[in-house]
C-alpha cells in the first residue's frame, strides 16, 4: 500500500532567523493535511493485483472486494485493468429504484455492509443474488446493454447499489444476480474485444439482458453506438 501526498512549489522565505520556525509551521502544515485526509480513510491508495499461477485467477488483497464505506478513493490493477472506487455521499440518489435491501432501505443496508449478495426488491419484485461459490463459477452468454451520463441527475454521479460513486467512464457493470462487486470479463461476441470490469450495481431490469455496462466500457467492447452486444461473461477469481 503506498499514500503519496504530492507537495508542489511550496515556497517560504527563509532566513537564518526565522528557519527554524518555518519547519515548524511546515510540519504543522503537512500534519494536518495528514488528518484530514485519513479522517476519509485511503486517499490514493494503490494496490497492484498480479496474476496467480492458475489460469484466469488473479492474487489479491482484500480491497479489491471489500471497500469500507467512507473510504475516499482506491486505485487498484488487475492485470492492465486500473479500478477506481471512489464511495458515494449518501445523500446522492441511487442509480436504480431498489426499494429495499436485506429487508432494509437501500442506503441503511449499505452502511451496514449487507449488500455483497443480499436479497433486494425493485418494482414490487424480489430478487435472491447467486452464493460466492455460484459466482466463482459463473459464465454466461446473452444480451449487454449500457448505462451512462443519462442516470446521472446530479454532478460527480449517482450511487450504485454497493454505495460506490458511479462513474460511466470507469469499468464497471450492473448484474442482477452476481454479488457484489464481483469482477468479470466480458467479451463482444461480435468483434472479439474483451476486458476487465467491477461489478458494483444492480441491474438491467429489462427482459433478455444479462448485463448493463458503463457507457466507458461498452466504447472500448465496440458496441456503444449499437446499444446492444452479444457478449460471454466468465468470473475473474480474486485469491
Amino acid at each position: 500500500m503506498r499514500i503519496v501526498f504530492f507537495i508542489k512549489h511550496l515556497i517560504f522565505p527563509l532566513n537564518q532567523q526565522n528557519r527554524f520556525f518555518e519547519r515548524l509551521l511546515l510540519f504543522a502544515w503537512i500534519s494536518t493535511v495528514c488528518f484530514v485526509l485519513s479522517s476519509c480513510g485511503f486517499f490514493s491508495t494503490t494496490y497492484d493485483i498480479s496474476k496467480g499461477t492458475v489460469v484466469g485467477t488473479y492474487k489479491t488483497l482484500k480491497v479489491a472486494t471489500d471497500v469500507a464505506v467512507g473510504t475516499c478513493k482506491v486505485v487498484y490493477k488487475i492485470g492492465k485493468y486500473t479500478f477506481e472506487v471512489v464511495m458515494a455521499p449518501f445523500d446522492w440518489p441511487m442509480t436504480h429504484d431498489i426499494e429495499s435491501i436485506d429487508g432494509m432501505s437501500p442506503k441503511e443496508a449499505i452502511a451496514k455492509g449487507r449488500v455483497k449478495n443480499s436479497p433486494y426488491v425493485v418494482k414490487g419484485k424480489r430478487y435472491v443474488p447467486m452464493s460466492i461459490d455460484e459466482a466463482y463459477k459463473y459464465s454466461e452468454i446473452g444480451i449487454a446493454s449500457w448505462y451512462g451520463k443519462e442516470t446521472q441527475k446530479q454532478k460527480g454521479g449517482e450511487m450504485t447499489a454497493n454505495g460506490e460513486a458511479f462513474d460511466p467512464r470507469k469499468p464497471t457493470a450492473a448484474h442482477k444476480y452476481l454479488p457484489l462487486p464481483t469482477h468479470v470479463r466480458v467479451k463482444n461476441l461480435t468483434n472479439g474485444k474483451s476486458m476487465i470490469v467491477r461489478v458494483n450495481d444492480r441491474g438491467p431490469f429489462v427482459d433478455g439482458r444479462i448485463i448493463d455496462l458503463s457507457s466507458g466500457a461498452a466504447k472500448q467492447l465496440g458496441f456503444y453506438e449499437q446499444g446492444l452486444a452479444k457478449v460471454q461473461i466468465e468470473t475473474v477469481p480474486l485469491d
